[in-house]
């Protein structure tokens, strides 16, 4: 139960990081910051492992989880983009 805390609070915190290093507008509360920052460092973990950096067994470190969060945060706001009117 504990473990769960500590990966939703870390994960908060690498979503507020990678909100804070993006620039402009982001869309989503603390909530939508809170899964970015856990589904960033999976995006991380199996990124890392594919390309070899990462055993089996071994998880991202907290700069790769912040830059997986970021890559995730620019693929949301190409999906949240309002569209373009012409």
């Amino acid at each position: 139960m504990f473990s769960l805390i500590g990966a939703l609070v870390i994960g908060l915190i690498v979503g507020a990081i990678a909100k804070l290093l993006m620039p402009g507008k982001d869309p989503g509360g603390i909530w939508i910051t809170m899964a970015l920052g856990v589904a960033g460092s999976l995006v991380a973990t199996y990124l890392g492992r594919v390309l070899g950096w990462y055993a089996t067994g071994q998880s991202a470190g907290f700069i790769m989880s912040i830059l997986g969060a970021m890559l995730l945060l620019l693929l949301y706001r190409f999906i949240r983009r309002p569209p373009v009117r012409a």
